[in-house]
């Protein structure tokens, strides 16, 4: 993925993936300074792995279950521990002017290894579907990545349009 200057960016390195939430949402470590962080993907949203508030709204808004949305959440977990495990260094990117969400989380686009996005390896995938609850300046192409995997059939798409 190339970066244009829609937004500028602050680049944070030698981090390790600490832990995975869900799809959305990982726990980072940085190397020297043991700073552990929350960050939240980019435009995208992923099915939760607990019934909470927010599940209940998907339930809603998706007319699944909850209980069918849980293993979906499951799933996209699973698929995002497989391409960046637990110990995974990677690169943040947070647009400067657009950093937190509205739960004082930090956005991120999370570089893996290999110089891939993780936010686009999940819309591509069908892990997870693009989402403007929060601003993001790559959200235009994030939307057609997801369309994309929806047409393909990929990931959860392949059980379900739309979750």
């Amino acid at each position: 993925m190339q970066y244009n200057a829609k937004a500028p960016y602050r680049v944070e390195t030698h981090y390790k993936i600490d832990a995975v939430i869900d799809a959305d949402s990982i726990y980072v470590v940085q190397e020297f300074t043991r700073l552990r962080k929350e960050i939240r993907l980019y435009g995208l949203d992923a099915p939760e792995v607990h019934i909470n508030r927010k599940m209940k709204q998907d339930e809603e808004k998706s007319r699944l279950p909850s209980a069918l949305l849980l293993q979906y959440g499951l799933q996209s977990r699973e698929f995002l521990l497989q391409v960046a495990p637990i110990g995974t260094r990677v690169t943040i990117l947070t647009e400067v002017k657009n950093e937190l969400d509205y739960w004082k989380r930090q956005l991120g686009y999370i570089i893996l290894p290999n110089g891939e996005c993780l936010n686009e390896v999940l819309l591509m995938n069908g892990y997870a579907k693009a989402s403007r609850d929060y601003y993001c300046s790559k959200l235009p192409e994030y939307q057609l990545l997801n369309r994309q995997a929806q047409i393909s059939k990929v990931g959860l798409y392949g059980f379900v349009g739309r979750f």
